[in-house]
């Protein structure tokens, strides 16, 4: 009987741990947002003082390569007492803890999906300062890799068919529908899409791998092949009239890495020769040495009297969806 009864015991126990589930993951609303705009969660004391104009100092730093200033991000400062609800959902958002040892943490989809949330702590106004200070570069790129991110998934969903990118130079590339192949020759083209007051543009070519040499005078090497590139491909409104480089704005050039490879970024700001027009330009070199070769995409906007950060940031994305064969 004894044996009966422990055995009906086990038989109880197994089955219940058998009916227990699994705890469902935590369900996220879908982040929101304007691209480029990030919520500070932050006191109004704080905001009004010493840690917002480092928060500004930061995060409303001017963007190199425009032709106007504009902010790296727009701001919009909340108060802790009223963040909640649909405000929780922004795609970016930096947080000001008191009171806590000074650090910064970078967290995952927190109130939605995706989401990055910065917080950042200390126990005075100088240590958070500080912490922002110092943490200004990693700060500054994960938001923008959101961005970015984020429009890649929006342009994937009406992505171009021309199979001819792939065809003659060998990578794809991924933009919207919207855009359209103005020029193409066997190793160029021109694409571009219609906005409010002029167009974006993209320009994807390739040259022979002795045509960029690793020197002290690699930017005036890439301006000269891009004047060159104008010359030949994007004529202006007015007969002799082509895009150039506008030589009252000092190139700003730096090395990154785009498809595992060897890359020179540069931004500038464009002209056409001849007339009055101008605009914002960023062009990567890529290192493509397996098929002894450089990649140059370039995205150059033509907006005048409208701001053109945002139609930066899309031609930036483009440019870094590029996958070479």
């Amino acid at each position: 009987m004894r044996y009966i009864l422990l055995s009906v015991l086990s038989l109880i126990l197994l089955t219940s741990c058998g009916d227990k589930k699994k705890p469902k993951d935590k369900f996220l609303p879908d982040a929101s947002g304007a691209i480029n705009n990030v919520s500070v969660v932050t006191e109004n004391e704080l905001w009004n003082g010493s840690v917002g104009e480092a928060i500004r100092g930061v995060l409303a730093k001017p963007v190199y390569g425009l032709p106007q200033d504009e902010p790296t991000f727009t701001i919009s400062q909340i108060p802790p007492a009223v963040f909640s609800g649909f405000v929780t959902k922004n795609r970016t958002v930096l947080k000001i803890e008191t009171s806590k040892e000074a650090h910064i943490k970078i967290l995952d989809d927190v109130y939605a999906k995706p989401q990055k949330v910065i917080v950042v702590s200390g126990k005075s106004k100088q240590e958070i300062i500080g912490v922002i200070v110092k943490n200004e570069a990693k700060i500054v790129e994960t938001f923008k890799n959101m961005e970015l991110a984020e429009r890649q998934r929006q342009m994937a969903k009406s992505p171009h068919s021309f199979e001819s990118i792939k065809e003659k130079l060998g990578l794809t590339i991924q933009f919207a529908s919207i855009y359209r192949i103005a020029k193409e020759t066997d190793n160029f083209f021109w694409i571009r899409k219609n906005i409010t007051t002029g167009t974006n543009n993209l320009m994807i070519y390739e040259l022979p791998l002795d045509a960029i040499k690793r020197n002290d005078s690699v930017v005036g090497q890439i301006i000269k092949i891009r004047d060159s590139i104008g010359k030949t491909y994007v004529e202006g409104p007015v007969e002799n009239s082509y895009m150039s480089t506008q030589n009252a704005y000092t190139p700003f050039i730096d090395e990154t890495i785009l498809d595992n490879k060897p890359t020179f970024e540069t931004k500038g700001v464009w002209r056409v020769k001849n007339a009055f027009m101008g605009g914002p330009f960023i062009n990567y070199a890529i290192e493509d040495k397996i098929n002894n070769r450089w990649i140059v995409i370039e995205g150059f906007a033509f907006a005048p009297s409208v701001e053109k950060r945002n139609y930066m940031l899309e031609l930036e994305s483009i440019i870094k969806s590029v996958k070479i064969e």
